[in-house]
């Protein structure tokens, strides 16, 4: 699990299962290709499960094992910290950089 959308796929995953749609929908910028590669990935490494309802057109529904709750929930807590932390910076930055201050 080595790139950034796996870490939205698992944030995006932690309260609720959801279909592929809704995942690619939840998730700002993604193709629904690299969603594909990332989920796929997921999958095979254990943080993701699969379901596939045998319906016309099939629906697919992913969410967290045990393993990928576990670490979406640290990537959940260190992102709300990063987040925290960069929006005052920001803020400071922003008013530095305004002219006739």
């Amino acid at each position: 699990m080595t790139s950034r959308w796996g870490i939205w796929v698992l944030i995006s995953l932690q309260s609720n299962d959801l279909r592929f749609y809704e995942l690619r929908e939840s998730i700002q910028g993604i193709s629904e290709k690299m969603l594909a590669q990332t989920l796929r990935a997921l999958v095979q490494d254990g943080l993701v499960w699969r379901r596939v309802e045998p319906t016309t057109p099939p629906q697919v529904t992913y969410g967290l094992t045990e393993f990928g709750r576990d670490i979406g929930e640290s990537l959940a807590e260190l992102f709300g910290r990063i987040t925290r932390r960069l929006s005052p910076r920001s803020a400071e930055q922003g008013r530095e950089r305004r002219p006739g201050s």
